[in-house]
């Protein structure tokens, strides 16, 4: 049975750091292109960062190179280390495959609040 639970978020005042983390089971990170989505309150859902097993990897342009995904393969979990975060960076923060319309039934998030 595939599961996506993801973990890590909190309340961080701005420019502060979070390291999130989505524990797949059931989906091998060696065969899926996995990403990192965000959806804000009255807000769409967006991409954040993905990565596909090759190692190839996209952030989108306002992650600004504060954010940093990686996979670890032997524990089937995926990262998403963020850094001077701002307060629009605040949503409730998912994973699940790279895709247009991903495949696996999403989580329940974790939530980043970056608020002073």
């Amino acid at each position: 049975q595939v599961q996506l639970v993801e973990s890590g978020g909190g309340l961080v005042q701005p420019g502060g750091s979070l390291k999130l983390a989505c524990v797949a089971s059931g989906i091998p990170f060696k065969v899926f292109p996995m990403a990192w989505y965000r959806q804000a309150p009255g807000e769409q859902r967006e991409r954040v960062a993905a990565m596909t097993p090759g190692g190839y990897i996209l952030y989108e342009d306002f992650t600004e190179g504060r954010f940093r995904i990686s996979i670890d393969k032997d524990k089937n979990t995926l990262y998403l280390r963020m850094s001077s975060l701002k307060p629009e960076d605040t949503a409730l923060y998912y994973c699940n495959e790279w895709a247009d319309r991903p495949s696996f039934q999403w989580g329940q998030g974790t939530q980043v609040t970056v608020s002073s």
